[in-house]
């Protein structure tokens, strides 16, 4: 009779072991990869669904778990390390930009990405309105734009834009006024007072065109004095219609050695005295006392007092008054005047 030879049923047991811990390892794993994932893709949802906008800024140089840090912190993704992740397996990490973004939590991950890729950085407008003074811009740049007083002063020292064209007739010692073109300018976390200043320079010399440079010449005129009427007219007029001829009259005055007697030429020059503005104060932008032109502008200006004291009315006017109805009545003797005055301008002028 044969003999068979007993199976080694303490080897087979340890096999069956370790199959069953192979088994459940790669369970487990299976399970794990399948929870991590259902994670990952969760928190690449958005946080909520609020349209609420989150003002990010990216400083230059961070990596993306730094980056990740702060939109967690800023509470516009679920997890920093969900970003992390994403970023890295898009290969996206050598394209985030540095800047300041205007982000909502309702955004997903992949759309936040995106605009941090795209440099898609939030922008604000700068806006220089128009018969403003220098001081005005400056209060407006400090507590409208967000930029610091010391900044802003540093950006309206003159003599950084000795080069620009648009400044090229301005006497060495006058300021920017008169200069700095109203218009609405877009700002960054990366602009700069000096930005803003060079990019509203540029405007105005889009508007000082050879035309204008030439026919100021032609009325007697260098630029910088064309600039310093134009300011007058900007802020006497009470209509772009009535602009050329508030310039003609000027111009006439100016022609026949009368005072130009424009009342905001005396207001400016109480108000930068820091005095009340009022027609008597005595400065030398007081055109009621002083002949000529002032020695500087008084504002901004507009594209259209250029182009007014560029190519004035044809009329013969001397005198003008703004009347309480909001109406300019031009006259061409004093006795003209004073009665247009009586008439129509008994609230204003009183």
């Amino acid at each position: 009779m044969k003999s068979f030879k007993q199976p080694n049923t303490k080897a087979s047991k340890w096999r069956r072991i370790w199959l069953i811990v192979a088994i459940v390892v790669v369970l487990s794993g299976l399970v794990g990869s399948f929870t991590v994932m259902r994670l990952y893709n969760q928190n690449l949802k958005p946080v909520s669904a609020s349209q609420k906008s989150v003002q990010v800024t990216i400083p230059s140089g961070a990596t993306v778990k730094e980056i990740a840090a702060i939109l967690q912190d800023k509470g516009v993704i679920r997890a920093a390390w969900a970003f992390d992740w994403y970023v890295r397996t898009n290969s996206l990490r050598e394209r985030l930009q540095a800047g300041t973004y205007s982000l909502h939590p309702s955004q997903s991950v992949s759309e936040i990405a995106e605009a941090l890729t795209n440099g898609k950085v939030d922008t604000s407008l700068v806006t220089v309105l128009p018969g403003q003074r220098l001081d005005q811009i400056r209060s407006s740049l400090i507590n409208n734009s967000g930029f610091s007083a010391e900044s802003v002063d540093a950006a309206l020292e003159p003599s950084q834009y000795a080069d620009h064209p648009a400044l090229a007739d301005k006497p060495v010692e006058a300021s920017l006024e008169g200069y700095l073109y109203p218009e609405s300018y877009q700002k960054t976390s990366e602009t700069t007072p000096e930005t803003i200043i060079r990019a509203s320079l540029d405007e105005m010399q889009k508007r000082l065109t050879p035309d204008v440079r030439a026919a100021f010449v032609a009325q007697g005129l260098n630029v910088h004095q064309g600039v310093i009427l134009a300011s007058i007219v900007e802020q006497e007029a009470g209509s772009a219609e009535d602009k050329p001829i508030i310039a003609q009259v000027f111009l006439s005055r100016m022609r026949q050695d009368m005072l130009l007697g424009s009342d905001v030429t005396a207001f400016y020059g109480a108000i930068v005295a820091d005095a009340e503005p009022t027609v008597f104060y005595d400065s030398p932008y007081n055109t009621r006392l002083h002949a000529g032109l002032p020695p500087g502008a008084i504002s901004n200006v507009t594209e259209s007092s250029l182009q007014a004291v560029a190519h004035p009315a044809s009329t013969d006017y001397l005198f003008f008054v703004a009347g309480d109805d909001g109406k300019t009545y031009f006259s061409h003797t004093n006795e003209e005047h004073e009665a247009l005055t009586q008439e129509h301008c008994k609230t204003l002028c009183s």
